[in-house]
């Protein structure tokens, strides 16, 4: 019997479409930050002006205020670095701060239903790009709420002292070395404004770049083998989500990156949250070296005070009640994105409640 040999021209085009999908997966992901980038740069200015006039005189209007500017920076961290800020320079105090830094964490991942958005007006199912920053902003609600609670009284009841460290340099993330310079360039060329529309035009090309990178996974089936058995598994997730935002310093990156997976299959919505909830704990990291370089060890300690009760009640959630959690908010995700009116309205709720505590004095 005659052994058939390997043809070696089926095997070439086969490395040379990984090499391929490789080349647009990683352009897809610098522009992707890029877009990003550009984004946070163009709406900043919209916040300053918001700085200038608005009168913050009560923790309340506080937690309003870091959540509307997180809205408007399309971030969480530059609302985070202001309040420190704004409590080294004595405008606010650090209860103030403490609750400013947590409404910058709850309108953090507005970023990632923007982005699903946009690519459900690019012919994508709604059910599987809104939904996750659907998701995306009801987790950190479940979670940020009772932290702020816990924290809020660990800070007025001066149970926590002084926390004594040092940091010499912000924290920057490789990512930010390539990126950082050519947002630098656009924005010395380009005006504030015209920033948000370039930035959502690259985003639409980083859609474009993913895609081609990304193979079509029908039904959810995994292409990573036992590997991806294992990463399906909620402490894997939790992991990845706190490693990969350790990495991007960004946890509107890291979450973002969670739509065109999930889009095409590869990550479910039952797997990303527990992602999400690893994500919003790492994202402080680099709010705790700015805290040390502006605000001294005071901010350094509020920070980590947040940032601790946040992974307690994360951590909670992940070992004692996992299974009733998940349910309770996958079924809430799935009830408000099946309906338009719901949608609409858990949208509207999301922009009412912070501008009603913005004017709580």
């Amino acid at each position: 019997m005659e052994l058939r040999e390997a043809d070696p021209a089926m095997a070439q085009p086969r490395w040379r479409a990984v090499t391929q999908r490789a080349v647009f997966a990683l352009m897809g992901l610098l522009v992707f930050v890029l877009a990003l980038e550009l984004l946070k740069r163009g709406a900043a200015g919209y916040g300053r002006t918001l700085i200038a006039w608005l009168d913050i005189s009560s923790t309340a209007s506080a937690l309003g205020f870091g959540w509307l500017l997180a809205y408007i920076f399309l971030s969480g961290s530059p609302v985070a670095a202001v309040a420190v800020a704004f409590f080294a320079s004595g405008t606010i105090d650090g209860l103030q701060t403490f609750t400013m830094i947590t409404g910058s964490r709850l309108g953090a991942s507005f970023i990632v239903l923007f982005v699903g958005f946009l690519y459900h007006l690019r012919g994508h199912r709604r059910a599987a790009s809104v939904s996750i920053g659907v998701l995306a902003l009801l987790t950190p609600a479940a979670i940020y709420l009772p932290a702020l609670a816990l924290g809020y009284w660990l800070l007025s009841s001066q149970w926590v002292g002084i926390i004594s460290a040092s940091a010499e340099s912000p924290l920057s993330s490789v990512i930010d070395l390539v990126v950082d310079p050519i947002v630098a360039i656009l924005a010395s060329i380009l005006p504030e404004w015209s920033l948000l529309i370039v930035g959502a035009l690259a985003l639409l090309g980083a859609f474009s770049l993913l895609d081609r990178a990304i193979p079509n996974i029908p039904g959810g089936q995994t292409v990573f083998g036992k590997a991806g058995q294992l990463l399906y598994r909620p402490w894997a997730m939790f992991l990845l989500g706190a490693a990969i935002t350790s990495f991007t310093l960004s946890v509107s990156v890291s979450l973002s990156m969670l739509v065109p997976l999930t889009v095409r299959g590869i990550i479910r919505r039952e797997n990303a949250l527990p992602y999400i909830m690893g994500a919003n704990i790492t994202t402080f990291i680099d709010t705790l070296v700015a805290a040390l370089i502006v605000g001294g060890a005071a901010a350094f300690t509020i920070v980590l005070v947040e940032m601790l009760c946040v992974a307690f009640f994360s951590l909670l959630a992940l070992l004692l009640f996992y299974r009733p959690f998940a349910r309770a908010l996958l079924g809430l995700q799935e009830w408000i994105v099946n309906s338009t009116p719901r949608l609409i309205g858990f949208l509207g709720v999301m922009l009412i409640v912070p501008l009603l505590l913005l004017f709580v004095r």
